[in-house]
């Protein structure tokens, strides 16, 4: 079963005939070679300083394999996007015409956002329903948000309601995990500028990778968005998808890892006006989001066992339909 490679710590990466060799870096020829045959990776997430030549990329291209770049701090830079192997002229034709019909395309923004807003009800219902009756006030008021984006009929005012709704959200991590150590404030991204603002923006980099890789593997364009515009940013269509699974597989997990200890306040470090994770505390987090993305739950749909990274990629094909005229777009919403 192929799995995501995380590279982080520094190196060169090269091709040996059917496997990926990641050297030391030069003056640490001690260290030993790493090895990683091609038919097991399914895409690579960097976060170390890594060289890699033409030879290596076309090997990957080959292979279908993207390659994902978060800089020092562990915020999403890039992606090497190989040669896509499942472009539709038909599936763009679509999406473009979904994306300059104004009705449409707002259509389409609404869902994303009503999907958003919905499993962040879902994540202040869990708590409330544990014993945290203090956050019914932030559960209504996003309620009603939820329920006045169903009027709104211009981008703007929809990404305006989902900001205000997300603001109250995020406050309400106060109250679910009493800490003055990760205390929320407010939201802050370049640099986050507490520990809070650290580990979502460190969650929301990996998914919004991770939604990219599976757009790869659809017929669907990543460069065209409904909600975020396809302007001069490479990719948007990620961030769209993004919005809707941000509250059930990074929320939850920043909050679970907060609450069971397994990141503390002492594995952050400041830097350049901002806090950000240690190296260790990177690897427990990305070894919990490959924990989570893997467990697997009872699709009342499909009537089986489906991923968490599963759900994204079907959320992409239901995206399809809608885009096809086959079946209208009910985005994701978790029930538990």
């Amino acid at each position: 079963m192929k799995r995501t490679l995380y590279l982080m710590s520094s190196g060169i990466l090269r091709r040996q005939g059917n496997t990926l060799v990641l050297e030391p870096p030069s003056g640490k020829e001690k260290v030993p070679h790493k090895h990683f045959p091609i038919e097991q990776i399914k895409e690579i997430l960097i976060f170390g300083e890594i060289e890699l030549n033409k030879r290596t990329l076309e090997f990957l291209t080959s292979h279908e394999v993207s390659v994902h770049f978060f800089n020092h701090f562990g915020n999403y830079i890039g992606t090497f996007y190989p040669r896509e192997h499942y472009n539709s002229g038909y599936m763009l034709v679509k999406q473009v015409e979904h994306y300059l019909d104004e009705k449409k395309r707002v259509d389409l923004a609404r869902r994303f956002v009503q999907g958003g807003l919905q499993n962040m009800l879902q994540v202040l219902r869990y708590y409330i329903n544990r014993g945290k009756g203090e956050l019914q006030a932030f559960y209504d008021y996003i309620a009603r948000q939820a329920l006045r984006v169903e009027d709104l009929e211009e981008i703007q005012q929809l990404m305006q309601a989902e900001g205000q709704a997300r603001e109250a959200y995020y406050k309400a991590f106060d109250l679910i995990l009493d800490s003055e150590d990760f205390a929320f404030e407010e939201r802050t991204r370049r640099p986050p500028q507490n520990r809070l603002n650290a580990l979502l923006s460190f969650g929301n980099s990996l998914l919004y990778a991770l939604a990219l890789s599976e757009i790869y593997k659809t017929h669907l364009d990543p460069r065209i968005g409904f909600l975020h515009a396809s302007n001069f940013r490479r990719f948007s269509l990620n961030l769209d998808v993004a919005e809707i699974f941000k509250p059930i597989l990074v929320d939850r997990l920043v909050l679970s890892l907060i609450q069971k200890e397994q990141i503390k306040a002492q594995d952050f470090e400041s830097e350049l006006g901002g806090l950000f994770l240690k190296e260790k505390a990177k690897h427990t987090f990305i070894e919990a989001w490959e924990k989570r993305l893997s467990t697997t739950l009872l699709h009342r749909g499909l009537g089986r066992n489906v991923s968490y990274r599963g759900l994204v990629r079907l959320e992409l094909y239901k995206l399809e339909k809608h885009l096809l005229g086959e079946k209208e777009y009910i985005p994701f919403r978790s029930r538990w």
